[in-house]
């Protein structure tokens, strides 16, 4: 004759405990990602970007084929990105330079990378600042000199198809 033993109830309730915390993750978890593919849009010829709870504008996209989240700063000249990334895209150095940011002046140093954007947005081998400081990848005018855009009511408006 077996005995069945049953678990403590700390346990059960431990265990309950656990899978509504997972079940609350998964769910922000979603909502989540499902609040960032709803920051872009590609709507009948024109890209909208609408800003995010940051205040900023994100264009997904990619740097040497790995996905990235450009964040859209019309006040930066040239698009620059992180060293991490840069060196985990296996960017060369092409020199260094001296880049005037919003924190003062820091050094990094050139390199070219291709830049794809959701929307049909590309450029082949740009010039590119990395720096050892930045946290996100910078979109800059280098490229965004090139399309034509707009911004009103928290969106950001591109025309699509162009370089």
């Amino acid at each position: 004759m077996s005995q069945h033993k049953e678990l403590p109830s700390s346990l059960k309730l431990l265990t309950i405990w656990a899978l509504i915390f997972l079940l609350v993750f998964l769910g922000f978890q979603a909502w989540e990602r499902q609040r960032q593919q709803s920051r872009f849009a590609l709507n009948a010829g024109e890209i909208v970007l609408k800003r995010a709870p940051d205040g900023h504008f994100h264009w997904p996209g990619e740097v040497n084929g790995h996905a990235v989240d450009f964040l859209v700063d019309t006040g930066a000249t040239a698009t620059a990105l992180p060293q991490a990334l840069a060196e985990r895209v296996a960017l060369r150095s092409e020199g260094q330079v001296s880049s005037n940011t919003a924190a003062g002046i820091t050094q990094g140093y050139r390199a070219r990378a291709s830049i794809r954007l959701q929307g049909g947005v590309s450029a082949e081998q740009l010039p590119v600042t990395v720096l050892p400081a930045l946290s996100a990848p910078l979109l800059g005018m280098d490229i965004l000199s090139k399309l034509e855009f707009s911004q009103q009511d928290g969106e950001l408006r591109i025309a699509a198809g162009r370089r």
